[in-house]
């Protein structure tokens, strides 16, 4: 059996990823992660691990001889006051790029990134082109450059996740299926924006895609992960809505406006309000990415948005997830 590390298995998307390989029982496992995993039966392929420690890192790595790396830990949260708050992103990938020059038999990597290496619509030239507005995008720039400037001789590709949602996953994605059915969305008036959002399980796929394509289709290469039609938020809210017979209200969007000034008003204050100008500006701006490369090695995504809307309601009903 060919082996698989995962770096950051007890998160988001290791979560499902882990769990698709399991069923799959065609490799043998390691998840490497700090954090323990949301799935119990996770456990026994897991190592509680810093990736910034970097002789235990060595030694779990080195004794597990992969064949295939999907590195996926990070902090993902925009609260770091400081570029350095980031560095589990910035020097866990120096620390794994150093080990996995040691294992010979390594055919593969793939390497998380961030579509926030640029902010949302600024659309780059090419994917040298970074464009950040937070740290933690300024933190996977800097991931990108130390992956780029050593350029491993095995194939290697970074991947750059889109808003990725479905079941297990955390804010802020998790909080706009919340806000829906707790009935505390409202339509800005007439104003709708398109974003490129992604199911998870598509997500996946496209991973998958990128592990089994040929050498010269993904080797240096950059993708964006995401479904192929961007998302009309607005469409999307209703679609969420109606799967829970829920009826949405139009608001004007000038009470947004004022909603989003009061919030960073309270936040200078250290008071939490669920609307300041920044996520305002977020909400209302189209961001579509590019999203040909990863169609050509990854054509047929596996699941409808409709129906990863279906399950990931009744994954948020049977956990009774809050």
């Amino acid at each position: 059996m060919e082996k698989i590390l995962i770096t950051g298995g007890s998160g988001f998307i290791g979560t499902n990823l882990v769990t698709e390989l399991l069923q799959r029982n065609d490799c043998r496992l390691l998840n490497i992660d700090k954090e323990k995993p949301k799935i119990s039966e996770h456990e026994l392929i897991w190592k509680q691990i810093d990736l910034c420690d970097k002789e235990a890192l060595s030694m779990a790595i080195k004794n597990f001889s992969p064949d295939y790396v999907i590195h996926l830990a990070a902090r993902t949260d925009l609260n770091g006051k400081k570029l350095m708050d980031y560095d589990a992103n910035m020097a866990g990938v120096s620390n794994l790029l150093d080990v996995l020059v040691h294992i010979p038999n390594l055919k593969r990597a793939i390497f998380a990134s961030s579509m926030y290496v640029c902010e949302p619509g600024y659309i780059p030239k090419n994917f040298e082109d970074y464009a950040p507005h937070t740290l933690y995008g300024e933190s996977k720039v800097e991931t990108e450059k130390r992956i780029k400037s050593r350029n491993p001789a095995y194939t290697w590709s970074i991947i750059r996740p889109t808003s990725i949602w479905g079941p297990w996953f955390g804010e802020p994605y998790n909080k706009f299926f919340h806000i829906v059915l707790r009935r505390m969305y409202f339509h800005m008036g007439k104003r709708a924006c398109r974003k490129t959002y992604g199911y998870i399980d598509n997500a996946i796929y496209q991973i998958f895609s990128i592990l089994k394509a040929p050498e010269e289709k993904v080797m240096r290469k950059v993708f964006y992960l995401g479904d192929y039609e961007p998302y009309d938020i607005t469409e999307w809210a209703d679609e969420i809505a109606s799967c829970a017979n829920i009826k949405i209200p139009r608001i004007p969007y000038s009470f947004f406006v004022l909603a989003g000034w009061l919030g960073d008003l309270l936040k200078l204050l250290g008071v939490t309000f669920p609307m300041t100008s920044f996520r305002l500006h977020n909400m209302t701006t189209d961001n579509v990415l590019e999203l040909n490369p990863i169609q050509e090695i990854a054509p047929d995504l596996p699941v409808k948005r409709i129906d990863g809307t279906r399950r990931t309601l009744e994954w948020i009903k049977s956990n009774a997830y809050k």
